[in-house]
């Protein structure tokens, strides 16, 4: 068995109401300048903490504008603001967009590296402040992962930074700050956590290790995704999805994604189309194109789904397959790009610049050459 290193928080903790335990760890640390970076729906829901905290004598910056997937100017932005406030610690209290800026703002607040000089992996000299992550969606699984994804705004594409010193020191996963997510969001990030989870199972770099985080998120995900869709208060649903999330956020930094990700990029760069509606558009095809390397791994993440035995390991992935198709539509998901405006003319612009991800595009089970994303992409209207 080939090695593999696995980076994670000192303290993670899972649970209902477990963000309360934030306010009484944070306060017998030595830090007194906390930035909290969330979003204004969020900003309700943690009020009680932050009255907490400045009770108990710490000076809380609150940042609440991070309003989309951030740019590289919007990050800048902040990090201007948090040297000007002095903060000692800073805490990611969002979706997984303010989460990648609050860990890229801890590695880089006192910094002379610049957040454009950082991109790609491994390129962060050191460790920065003390940074918690505190995810209120169950998607991205940014809270455990070695991952920051910026905006550039010149390339109209995304791009990822990966260093061990964006790992948070401690995390808070509690399911009750999901139960507000609205159902599109519910779902959109429902897929984004589905497909890192299957990109990680069935990527070139695949180990036994992470394989199964990945199948477990797989099964969790499917199982409760359309229970939460159609009902926010299911708190055992809930609870599900952010394990399943967690799952795969743990599967980002060892293996991390592919193919999928990568024609993601541009949809998401150049026409601002959410990542998880992204992947769950492109996840099909995708799958299929991929199909003939592992027909075993397609065929157990069928039945990770609950998709009964076809007959044949082949009938049994493509059924899987199909399972997700159903599963975006029970949730109200568009499937594809035409229905989300997109017209067919940008296929060849949308192709080559996914060829340029080739950070992820190296994972791909198998070679995702411009041909082959254009074919995909066209499938798709």
């Amino acid at each position: 068995m080939k090695s593999i290193k696995l980076l994670q928080p000192s303290k993670i903790e899972f649970g209902t109401g477990c963000i309360e335990r934030f306010v009484e760890d944070f306060t017998t640390l030595p830090y007194k300048k906390l930035m909290i970076l969330t979003a204004p729906p969020i900003l309700p829901l943690i009020q009680p903490t932050i009255e907490k905290l400045v009770a108990n004598g710490v000076t809380v910056s609150v940042y609440d504008q991070i309003l989309a997937e951030p740019t590289l100017s919007d990050f800048n932005s902040i990090l201007e603001k948090a040297r000007e406030l002095q903060i000692d610690s800073v805490a990611g209290i969002g979706g997984g967009s303010v989460l990648d800026v609050a860990k890229l703002l801890g590695a880089l607040v006192y910094s002379d590296q610049k957040a454009s000089d950082v991109f790609g992996i491994g390129f962060i000299k050191k460790k920065g402040i003390w940074m918690a992550c505190i995810p209120t969606t169950a998607g991205t699984g940014s809270e455990v992962s070695p991952n920051s994804i910026l905006l550039d705004e010149e390339e109209h594409l995304k791009k990822g930074i990966v260093s061990p010193y964006l790992v948070a020191d401690v995390v808070y996963i509690d399911p009750k700050l999901t139960c507000t997510v609205p159902p599109k969001i519910t779902a959109e990030t429902g897929m984004d956590a589905l497909s890192h989870c299957i990109e990680a199972y069935t990527n070139k770099f695949a180990h036994e290790v992470i394989d199964c985080y990945a199948l477990e998120g797989i099964r969790l995900i499917a199982a409760n995704l359309a229970k939460a869709v159609k009902n926010g208060n299911d708190i055992e649903a809930r609870e599900a999805l952010c394990l399943g999330s967690y799952y795969g956020g743990l599967c980002l930094g060892p293996v991390n994604t592919a193919a999928v990700h990568a024609l993601s990029y541009p949809l998401g760069g150049e026409y601002h189309i959410s990542h998880g509606l992204s992947n769950a558009i492109l996840l099909p095809p995708v799958m299929a194109y991929n199909i003939e390397t592992n027909i075993g791994k397609y065929a157990n993440i069928a039945r990770a789904f609950g998709v009964a035995d076809q007959g044949s390991e082949k009938a049994t992935a493509e059924a899987g397959i199909e399972f997700i198709t159903q599963l975006s539509k029970d949730c109200g998901i568009p499937t594809t790009l035409s229905e989300i405006g997109i017209s067919s003319d940008k296929v060849d612009e949308l192709a080559a610049s996914a060829m340029k991800v080739t950070r992820l595009l190296v994972n791909n089970p198998r070679e995702m050459t411009v041909e082959a994303a254009t074919e995909i992409y066209e499938q798709l209207f």
